[in-house]
């Protein structure tokens, strides 16, 4: 395997001209309870109303919980879905355990690191990066407003600096406030303090933000736009046990459900929680759970139970750094291998990835709709940098995808549920449907449901169950492909935003590279994929994780053109467009 050395430092022909206004990055952090999520969760609202595109990645220490967080952000005039590689502004509410961040929120001399002295002294590890430091009494300054907060300070500096209008602060503090009116007037004094102190601080990069209202945008996370996919797609029936990075689909889920008549259950854990999906689709209820990696693993025996008895159900999984409890408010593209070949027995079944925060809406309602119509079990491999993380998105086009399953007419003559169709698919019938009764269990059976261990009833299900998911038409969706270059950059999930940016990158140096974007990893589709790579020479596959999952994936279900190369280094740390224009860069060169 040609694999390529991650690049530890930004070139001039990977990093743009800092200051261009191409977009400005913005890291908002502090100790636990100094509200940096909250103000960064405005600054981004504030952003909305401006007109501006952004994205806000959450992070915080290995507690999960409480600690020292930060809010990541990125702030343009066009869409994007990757930080960049580095941060113009770090704006520290307190310096407490703020070093943690160090190798998420990279610093240069360009970058400016605004701080409160009466909170501690910077860390030597921002000190030498030679951003230029601006201690401000951000604490004081709030003291200064009786019933004000620090963030709400930090929150008027940080949209100044980003020349985010006054009156888009303003109202998106106004939208959020659930609490005394007399509260609300002082911490929008404590706002207005913050901008003005902002006004003597320069050398940061400048964007042309539009007046309120000017752009009408959505602002959603990946896990609240998987949750509305499903619903989109049919999904009336949720089970599952609260796991990070998961646990906001299944919080927003709950009441969203009970708009159009469906229920969300917590489960005892994630076996229980497997099972009551595959019960409630098998009484004929579009169903869905939610977990991470340790949630996946236990679900496996229940997810072949579904395959067997050809029960379709969704499995939303978060990807999160592993193994076992790992790092669980982190990202990882690393359950792929589990999702695509781990479980027991020759078990076909759909597993799919969202390529942004935008597209877990439509990959997850499609999910539904293939499960619906194969009758099979589908996997979405979702992670934790879109499901956690914000964005400013576009309002996305409606598709079409809605769950329905062929099922069973009453009293229908010599009825078989497990007949073997041409297609595969074969009629279900739902309990209490006159004449069409089955047994559905995970024995081995006859076209009939009865358990049978004949050799041949065993290969005529195995075939059944395999072709109804290689046959099935999936049209255009399979895969974004973009470009028409000799070389091609094959990627999944959250790892294609910063692909995109460093092909574009790599475009205004003269390169044309082709993106191929895979949603749909299984089953495979050789012949699609021999069509996308057509007057292809040269490949690289790039993904988030340390074995190189991907990689050996599609080495094993395709014919890949010339000598494969391989970029991939695992979390927590997000890639970076500038590793990989470097990457591509030394690739070309090869």
């Amino acid at each position: 395997m040609q694999t390529l050395a991650r690049t530890e430092t930004r070139t001039e022909a990977s990093t743009p001209a800092r200051g261009a206004s191409a977009s400005i990055s913005i890291a908002i952090a502090g100790s636990g309870g100094s509200g940096v999520m909250t103000a960064g969760m405005l600054l981004l609202d504030a952003a909305a109303k401006a007109g501006l595109y952004g994205l806000m990645v959450r992070t915080s220490g290995p507690q999960i919980r409480g600690g020292e967080a930060a809010a990541l952000l990125r702030l343009a005039r066009r869409p994007m879905d990757s930080l960049d590689d580095g941060f113009d502004l770090l704006l520290a509410i307190d310096w407490q355990n703020v070093n943690r961040f160090a190798d998420e929120i990279p610093l240069d001399a360009s970058s400016v690191m605004i701080g409160d002295p009466d909170e501690g002294e910077a860390p030597e590890i921002f000190k030498n990066t030679g951003a230029r430091y601006v201690p401000l009494p951000l604490k004081k300054m709030a003291k200064a407003i009786p019933g004000s907060w620090t963030n709400m300070v930090a929150l008027g500096l940080a949209g100044a600096l980003a020349e985010i209008p006054a009156e888009a602060l303003e109202s998106a503090l106004r939208d959020s406030w659930k609490r005394a009116a007399v509260a609300l007037q002082a911490n929008l004094a404590a706002l207005r303090a913050g901008i003005a102190a902002a006004a003597g601080i320069d050398g940061m990069p400048k964007l042309d933000a539009g007046p309120v209202g000017a752009g009408k945008r959505w602002l959603i996370s990946g896990n609240e736009a998987a949750g509305y996919g499903a619903i989109r797609g049919g999904i009336r029936f949720v089970a599952a046990y609260p796991i990070t990075p998961a646990t906001e689909l299944l919080e927003w889920m709950a009441p969203a459900l009970t708009k159009v008549g469906g229920t969300l259950l917590q489960a005892e854990d994630e076996l229980a929680s497997i099972n009551m999906i595959i019960g409630a689709s098998y009484g004929g209820v579009p169903s869905l759970t939610a977990t991470a990696g340790p949630g996946l693993a236990l679900m496996t025996e229940g997810i072949g139970l579904a395959v067997s008895a050809e029960v379709p159900i969704v499995v939303v999984d978060v990807m999160r750094g592993g193994p076992s409890t790992g790092i669980p408010a982190k990202s990882e593209q690393s359950d792929l291998s589990f999702a695509v070949s781990g479980l027991h027995g020759d078990a076909p079944r759909l597993v799919l990835a969202p390529t942004s925060i935008a597209d877990c809406l439509a990959t997850t309602q499609w999910a539904v709709q293939l499960a619906e119509a194969m009758q099979a079990p589908a996997i979405v491999l979702s992670d934790q940098f879109m499901g956690q993380s914000r964005a400013i998105i576009d309002k996305p086009v409606e598709v079409s995808f809605v769950g329905r399953r062929l099922t069973a007419a009453a009293n229908v003559a010599d009825y078989k549920r497990y007949r073997n169709t041409e297609s595969g698919v074969s009629p279900m019938a739902i309990p209490g449907t006159p004449g069409v009764v089955y047994t559905a269990d995970g024995l081995e059976h006859t076209e009939g449901g009865i358990p049978s261990s004949q050799a041949r009833d065993h290969s005529a299900q195995l075939d059944k169950r395999e072709r109804k998911l290689n046959q099935y038409d999936y049209g255009r969706w399979w895969a974004d492909i973009e470009g028409d270059g000799e070389a091609a950059v094959i990627t999944f999930g959250s790892a294609t935003a910063p692909v995109r940016e460093a092909v574009a990158r790599v475009a205004a140096r003269g390169m044309n590279v082709r993106v191929i974007a895979m949603r749909l990893l299984a089953p495979a589709l050789p012949e699609q994929l021999a069509e996308a790579l057509d007057g292809v020479t040269r490949v690289l596959v790039v993904e988030q994780n340390h074995g190189a999952q991907f990689y050996r994936y599609l080495r094993s279900m395709f014919d890949l053109p010339g000598k494969p190369a391989s970029f991939h280094r695992p979390g927590p740390l997000p890639l970076r467009p500038g590793e990989l224009t470097d990457t591509i860069l030394e690739w070309s060169r090869r």
